[in-house]
């Protein structure tokens, strides 16, 4: 046990090094910048580990009850992580380090979204593009207080992340808190198989113009290349603008995302800076040799998080290229999981990264140089009914129901949660296009079809505000 403990303190003294991550940051064109260095710990690397023993060895030695030495160890560990107050810091056991290895493979089974842990609350980061989450309702900042009815309270984010994962074709019911919402919704996922296909390629005809666009759902290994096999599949048929979408991204690769900015941005302009405990920084320089002889924009939206905000940002502060939508997720760290020899991993946060102006975005995010709200119906959240809804009562779910009938074209008369007459009316309105009992009441089956039919009202690109604003700028700068 005491080398395993010598493997992790000299492992977490490694971690210092700026050095470590160099396959992360490497670069043939970047400048660096130093500033002066942090001051030396209070105690030296042998002290700490010391005390660090010393501690161990009394409490396996006399505490009143048996110890289990791996938990112990393991406690130890999350205990120094907890103090860093990082959610994307964390300790991985050798069957959850397994899992997050299989999940940057080309498929995994879940329900398709990233997560952190955020202010002691395992958080929706972003829901995968036409994954079951998004499917199911799940968004940006979603607390997860329940799975199948237990409380995340007291688990790591791993430990429930391995929860909320499983076979393809069985549920996860989880209880979710929502930002602005006064009760919990719970929502039901069926898991599925989630391919990693990080690239999208579509078309659209625009005013006589041809604008291609690259859908990207994250940034994996082979993502630079999949969007370079794309960009000349679009410029081979012949394109007049182009389209970067990364609404949704959860992030990825850092070296995917530079590789992408170099096809895209011209040479010489940063992409990204990565700065480091010390203030040191590198730049990481665009290597296209020419400009793209046509206008691109880039979407966003609240989940573009991580190399999806790199690339917007690189994007937008080029000078010239307009970035459509909503403001990003803020998270303006980057993690490298280290091994610590027994299979288990630690995942931390190791640089800061900022704008190619030097920006820092944690918490804050990427505006976007033309905001672009979607309608309201596309953040309504999903519909649980336990019991039937009816006139003159009051609740967040009547309100979520109103939004929809709204954005389907039956005016339930106002928004506020207030089931009136007009709202009955709409509601059998609804029901009768539904081919339903036309009672005027919410019952289950009314709030199981108004779901997905809003589901198949957002994923109709004609209703997609956003992708309408972006297709029209392109039309506007390309003429």
């Amino acid at each position: 046990m005491v080398v395993v403990i010598a493997a992790i303190v000299g492992a977490v003294a490694y971690l210092s090094n700026f050095g470590l991550a160099g396959d992360n940051v490497s670069s043939p064109q970047e400048e660096t910048a130093s500033s002066e260095s942090s001051p030396p710990a209070t105690l030296s690397d042998e002290e700490a580990f010391a005390k660090f023993q010393q501690a161990f060895q009394l409490i396996q030695d006399r505490y009143v009850d048996e110890v289990d030495e791996e938990k112990l160890l393991q406690g130890a560990i999350e205990g120094m992580l907890g103090t860093l107050d990082d959610p994307y810091s964390v300790y991985m056991d050798p069957e959850t380090a397994a899992e997050f290895v299989q999940s940057l493979d080309s498929h995994f089974e879940g329900i398709g979204a990233e997560v952190s842990m955020t202010n002691g609350y395992v958080t929706i980061v972003a829901p995968f593009r036409e994954s079951p989450a998004e499917k199911a309702g799940l968004q940006p900042n979603d607390r997860i207080l329940e799975i199948d009815g237990e409380s995340t309270e007291g688990l790591s984010l791993y430990e429930a992340v391995l929860k909320i994962r499983g076979e393809k074709g069985t549920t996860v019911d989880l209880t979710i808190e929502r930002p602005g919402a006064s009760n919990v919704v719970n929502i039901t996922v069926e898991r599925d198989e989630i391919p990693i296909e990080t690239v999208h390629v579509h078309r659209f005809e625009r005013n006589g113009l041809t604008i291609g666009m690259l859908e990207i759902t994250s940034f994996s290994e082979d993502t630079a290349d999949r969007f370079e096999e794309g960009l000349a599949q679009l410029e081979g048929e012949g394109i007049d603008g182009l389209i970067i979408d990364v609404r949704g991204n959860p992030g990825g690769y850092l070296n995917a995302v530079e590789d992408i900015g170099s096809l895209i941005i011209p040479e010489g302009e940063p992409i990204v800076q990565i700065q480091n405990r010390d203030g040191e920084k590198m730049r990481y320089l665009s290597t296209l040799k020419e400009e793209k002889p046509y206008p691109i924009v880039g979407l966003t939206d609240r989940g573009s998080a991580s190399a999806s905000e790199i690339l917007a940002a690189a994007l937008k502060e080029a000078g010239h290229y307009d970035v459509v939508g909503e403001t990003t997720f803020g998270k303006g760290t980057v993690q490298q999981s280290i091994e610590l020899g027994d299979g288990s991993e630690i995942k931390l946060s190791l640089f800061r990264w900022l704008t190619s102006d030097g920006n820092d975005i944690n918490g804050v995010g990427v505006e976007p140089t033309v905001e672009v709200l979607q309608p309201d119906y596309f953040y309504t959240a999903p519909l649980s009914v336990e019991e039937p809804l009816e006139l003159d009562m009051l609740n967040d779910q009547i309100e979520h129901a109103q939004m929809m009938l709204k954005g389907l074209g039956f005016e339930p008369g106002r928004t506020d949660g207030y089931f009136e007459e007009q709202t009955e009316k709409a509601v059998r309105a609804f029901q009768d296009s539904q081919e339903l009992e036309t009672t005027g009441v919410l019952d289950e089956e009314t709030a199981i079809a108004l779901q997905q039919s809003i589901v198949d009202l957002v994923r109709d690109q004609e209703n997609d505000q956003q992708l309408r604003v972006a297709l029209d700028l392109i039309v506007e700068q390309a003429q």
